[in-house]
This record gives C-alpha cells, sequence and structure tokens, in this order.
C-alpha cells in the first residue's frame, strides 16, 4: 500500500506562504528582454520559500529579486519518492538535503543558479515520476503551467518586457528587434546545449 499523503496547505501570498510550491519571480533587466526567464524558488511545506540567492546561500523566506508572482502547487502523489512504500521521503526532508547541498556550491547565472536548485530537489523527489528537471525544462513548465498570484502579478511580469520592446521599436526599430532576438536566442541556446548536450555545464 502506498504511503499516505497529505494535501499541500492553502496559499496565502499576502504573508509570502506557498506550501509545497515552486515559485517564480522577473529578473530585473533580464526578464524585460526575455520574459520566460526569471527567478525560481521552492518552498516548505509551511509555504516558507528557499531560493538559491548567492554563493553558499540559500535564503529562508526572504525571496529575492520580490514578490512571487506565479507558483504551481504540487501534489505529494505527484513526487514518486513521496509514494513509494519502499521508502520514508518526506517533502521538507528532501528540500533539508537541498539547501544542505547547495550552502556548498557557488552560485554562477551561467552554470549553477536558483533553476538548478529548485530542479535539484525536484529530482530528488522524482517529481512527475522522473528525475530529468534541469533549467530548461523548469522554465517551460513555470511559463507555460504557472498561476498568477493575481492581476496585479501579471502586469509585473509582463509590462516591463512590452514597454522595453515598444521603447525600442521607437527608437532603433528593425535593428533593435533583431538584437533583441539575438540576445534571447543566445541566453536561451546557452542553457538548452548546457542541459542536452553537454550536462555537466549546467549543474543540477
Amino acid at each position: 500500500m502506498a504511503t499516505e499523503i497529505s494535501l499541500p496547505g492553502p496559499i496565502d501570498p499576502k504573508r509570502a506562504r506557498f506550501p509545497c510550491c515552486v515559485v517564480w519571480t522577473p529578473l530585473p533587466f533580464i526578464t524585460w528582454l526575455v520574459p520566460f526567464i526569471g527567478h525560481l524558488g521552492i518552498c516548505r511545506e509551511d509555504g516558507v520559500i528557499l531560493d538559491f540567492a548567492g554563493p553558499y546561500f540559500v535564503s529562508v523566506d526572504n525571496f529575492a529579486f520580490g514578490a512571487v508572482t506565479r507558483y504551481i502547487q504540487i501534489s505529494g502523489d505527484e513526487c514518486y519518492k513521496l509514494i513509494d512504500p519502499q521508502g520514508d521521503m518526506k517533502w521538507d526532508e528532501a528540500l533539508r538535503k537541498g539547501i544542505q547541498e547547495y550552502q556548498n556550491r557557488s552560485y554562477n547565472l551561467f552554470t549553477c543558479n536558483c533553476h538548478s536548485f529548485v530542479a535539484n530537489n525536484l529530482n530528488r523527489l522524482f517529481y512527475n515520476g522522473h528525475d530529468k528537471w534541469n533549467v530548461v525544462s523548469l522554465a517551460t513548465i513555470m511559463f507555460l503551467r504557472g498561476k498568477f498570484v493575481n492581476k496585479r502579478a501579471m502586469v509585473k511580469s509582463f509590462l516591463p518586457f512590452f514597454v522595453v520592446v515598444g521603447l525600442g521599436l521607437v527608437w532603433g526599430g528593425s535593428m533593435f528587434l533583431i538584437g533583441l532576438v539575438a540576445f534571447a536566442l543566445a541566453l536561451t541556446g546557452w542553457f538548452v546545449i548546457g542541459s542536452y548536450c553537454f550536462k555537466n555545464l549546467v549543474e543540477l
């Protein structure tokens, strides 16, 4: 018989409590240019946010770069290590191991970042039945499935991008658009290559 799993608690954005969630907020400048790239964290069962915020530092209950704008709440039965009848894995215990590991890692935007930390934890939990999560798959699932906290959060996530694009087209015309597309392709291409072609390039 599978282990009985309790449902995550309620979301409370005012108190910044997102039980058993992956959470996202825009990154200044980068999200303004590439709207699907932002800062990720993962939350304990009590909703407290954990995020890899700098070298050898996992922040607790102090989400870097501002309030959460999008989230995905994860049910325990989506994490196969939690429902393994032969195992004793707990959500918070898995995250505790992730914290211990990343407190001994240097931060690098391109090789070991907040996405790496969240992917590491989801792989430990065997979320969605596999341990192949990486920075690209996380960014994709958050962009496609992430729920906005409210309408203000949606505006915060996308308005700067549209403002930058609008001003760029007015002042720079097609050259700005070409530059923006080139930047987006270069940035996403780095993570795609580092995640799928040279798997040790982007750490998990």
